[in-house]
């Protein structure tokens, strides 16, 4: 503990970052909470009438509830995170346990299994893009593409036909399948670390006494290993609900800023996308509205993931 006579030297040294931190966090969250309560407040109206010069109220809220573009944004955002937090934590659970028992290579295949954690989220998503694009006018009902794109030619190469994934005239549910494809595959590489470092530091008693008794394989991952790993299991699971209701740039990646295929633009964007057109139109009122909103979403989210766990996680 600092001696109390030598403690301001201890603030002199986290002055610095706290300056920032108040600059740079407290003061955009507080900034935020106000504009959100003043109604009809945006860019130009505060030039012109003065930061209080506002009515204080729930308009914006009310605006951005009432919305029918709210309404689309909540829908794509519970379905590419729900879905994608659950089918990646199983995944990488699996791959995590079958790195731990590979020996020879397990350095190397981490590596692999780490590389799109540090890449960009937009290069990866264009290259997604290029592997589901097809290349033509696919307007016209016998149109042949020039191109097919590698998972067509795949598809194709196992006896299927191809299929219009995130061109002009595919479906709603192509394009869904296809994000959430990428989410899973993105999100694999940060979980993976999380749970091997974690299944690493299990003692190893356990599966020996596991060995002894004839437990098979199955049994042994449902009643040893998973519930060892349930604390980090839920750690990855709540980092995930956050950052799956906070999803924008995988959807920038691969239908670019209009969040949507060509003939279909704002199809699948999302309530973080809603708040960047409600910047972009000077409507930050209502931007600062709908963040508040989702934060008091991701805010019972992961109260009821911690009320789940506490059930659920041994510790």
């Amino acid at each position: 503990m600092v001696d109390s006579k030598q403690q301001w030297k201890a603030w002199i040294y986290l002055a610095p970052a706290l300056v920032l931190l108040l600059i740079f966090t407290v003061y955009p969250i507080v900034n935020t909470v106000l504009m959100a309560f003043q109604e009809d407040y945006n860019t130009l109206s505060a030039i012109r009438l003065g930061r209080w010069g506002f009515d204080w109220g729930f308009k914006n809220f009310k605006t951005v509830l009432q919305g029918d573009k709210f309404i689309t944004a909540l829908k794509n955002t519970i379905i590419l995170c729900v879905p994608t937090v659950i089918l990646s934590t199983f995944i990488a659970l699996l791959i995590s346990v079958c790195l731990n028992a590979i020996k020879p290579f397990q350095r190397f295949l981490q590596t692999i299994y780490f590389l799109p954690y540090v890449t960009n989220s937009i290069a990866i998503g264009m290259v997604f893009a290029a592997m589901f694009n097809v290349v033509g006018n696919l307007s016209a009902s016998n149109a042949i593409p020039q191109n097919y794109g590698i998972i067509n030619n795949a598809l194709m190469a196992l006896g299927f036909d191809w299929h219009n994934w995130i061109n002009a005239g595919s479906t709603y549910e192509s394009n869904m399948l296809v994000m959430i494809i990428y989410i899973v595959w993105n999100a694999l590489p940060f979980k993976i670390l999380v749970l091997l470092g974690a299944l690493q530091s299990v003692n190893k008693q356990y599966y020996d006494a596991a060995k002894v008794d004839g437990t098979g394989k199955v049994r042994t991952f449902t009643r040893i290993t998973v519930p060892l790993l349930s604390p980090m299991i839920t750690y990855v699971v709540i980092t995930g609900f956050i950052g799956g209701f906070k999803e924008y740039t995988s959807v920038v990646g691969i239908f670019d800023e209009g969040m949507g295929p060509a003939g279909a633009k704002g199809r699948l964007n999302t309530i973080v996308g809603l708040i960047y057109d409600s910047i972009e139109r000077g409507d930050t009122g209502r931007a600062s509205a709908a963040a508040l909103i989702l934060f008091i979403i991701i805010f019972i989210v992961t109260m009821i993931n911690l009320a789940i766990s506490k059930k659920t996680t041994y510790y």
